[in-house]
């Protein structure tokens, strides 16, 4: 598997000293057990004889083992403390899981559905839950966490190759924990730091490394629903009635919803304004009976166009 984190070279090389003792110990007893079926068979040994113990023996197989098992406590425990302890230099993002999608808040108040993260510098992630357990887990930088209520676990990496990589869920957390899917998208320093400090227009770092993971199947969707599936909107929000953590997009261009805005609770109808608005400015106006838990998502003017055009031919 891809090693693309320090954290992945670190559980790797646990994992391999664990490994080659357990092989090395698999090959030495299994010779032994030969050795001692030919060596004291029936045919050699044809009368039996007491043997009453070896206290030299006895000390060396309890004392070897000891130590192995010692030192690979010792092995596994300082590598698991320096992949909680975060460097006091590192980036802090809040990660925060529902029901089904992630969603990363960076240090200077901006919000993503995927993870971007500058090459060599470390990341520390501040992972949380607003509904149940869920499993925060890159498999290529081998770190993991449990993302909990009421509670703030950390982890952190420092990525070593440029790509983009799958954050998955490891816990079971409701019907569509499949669909519980994001990226990190680690990019070039300069890079990152232009999108960073670049303001809410922006545009987002590693495009060029994101396309390379469009997936086959989306290529045969509209081109609305496309830009939906990539940004991580349809975790949330479905296109045909299903209920999700956001409202259904089908049939809502021209329904009336009560909304959120100053503080104030508003009938709205919902035209292509209202659209726009919820889209480039989620937090401004919450339907009622859902959480603020949409993210702002960068498009460009064509593909709020394109967004905007597919939601309203939903009716």
């Amino acid at each position: 598997m891809n090693q693309a984190a320090l954290s992945a070279q670190k559980s790797d090389a646990v994992f391999f000293y664990i490994f080659g003792l357990s092989v090395a110990f698999l090959i030495f007893i299994t010779a032994l057990m030969i050795y001692f079926v030919v060596r004291y068979s029936k045919k050699r040994n044809p009368v039996a004889s007491q043997i009453d113990g070896h206290v030299g023996l006895e000390v060396l197989w309890t004392t070897i083992p000891l130590v192995l098992f010692l030192t690979i406590f010792y092995y596994g425990w300082t590598n698991f403390e320096y992949m909680r302890l975060a460097p006091r230099d590192a980036m802090a993002v809040k990660v925060t899981a529902r029901q089904w999608s992630w969603s990363f808040q960076y240090p200077n108040g901006k919000q993503t559905k995927v993870l971007f993260a500058p090459i060599n510098k470390p990341m520390k992630m501040d992972v949380n839950s607003v509904d149940v357990v869920h499993g925060f887990f890159v498999p290529s930088f081998r770190i993991k966490v449990d993302a909990v209520p009421s509670r703030t676990n950390t982890t952190w990496f420092q990525a070593t190759k440029l790509g983009s990589y799958d954050i998955e869920c490891t816990v079971i957390c409701g019907v569509d924990h499949s669909l519980m899917l994001s990226k990190v998208v680690v990019v070039p320093e300069d890079e990152f730091k232009a999108w960073y400090f670049g303001g809410e227009d922006a545009p987002e770092p590693g495009k060029a490394i994101r396309a390379n993971d469009a997936h086959p199947d989306l290529k045969d969707l509209p081109k609305g629903l496309q830009i939906l599936t990539e940004k991580g909107c349809t975790a949330c929000h479905s296109v045909d009635g299903k209920p999700k953590v956001g409202p259904t997009l089908k049939a809502l261009y021209g329904r009336e919803e009560q909304i959120l805005m100053a503080g104030a609770m508003k009938i709205i109808r919902v035209d292509d304004a209202y659209l726009r608005r919820s889209i480039l400015k989620p937090g401004e106006q919450v339907v009622r009976g859902y959480p603020p838990a949409m993210p702002q998502i960068q498009l460009s003017e064509q593909e709020l166009n394109e967004v905007v055009g597919y939601i309203k031919g939903l009716n």
